[in-house]
């Protein structure tokens, strides 16, 4: 298998798995908070951050040069960006609250890319390994 496509799978199993932790970031918010895990609530909830997420990963080469400084910028400019787009389409006032979701979503979202990035390190290295 020639480099190019080893590199086009990596990048394509890293970018599925920064959608996942997106999107189980909503979940879990949607369950913390008591309300149905339903398509609209992850819509609502993941949405912004994945559309700021997908706009400027090319521009930051996330998967192109998947580094951990790639990743983390990536992650802030995405989520903050994200929730700020969710407050302004929801048309949710910026008060102590927005403060409060803005901080808890930087918060889980990194636990959750560094958990997975992690994870992909070691299946990547141990796949090489077997290659």
């Amino acid at each position: 298998m020639s480099s190019t496509v080893k590199t086009r799978k990596t990048a394509r199993l890293l970018a599925w798995g920064d959608a996942v932790c997106i999107v189980l970031f909503a979940i879990i918010g949607l369950q913390s908070h008591g309300e149905p895990v339903s398509l609209s609530g992850i819509v609502r909830n993941a949405l912004p951050i994945l559309l700021v997420w997908w706009l400027i990963a090319p521009f930051l080469r996330t998967y192109t040069r998947p580094t951990w400084q790639n990743l983390l910028y990536t992650w802030a400019i995405a989520v903050s960006t994200g929730v700020w787009l969710r407050f302004m389409v929801l048309q949710k006032s910026f008060d102590t609250g927005y403060l409060v979701f803005w901080t808890v979503a930087l918060g889980a979202t990194l636990v959750l890319l560094l958990a997975w990035r992690g994870l992909a390190i070691l299946l990547l290295r141990r796949q090489q390994a077997r290659a």
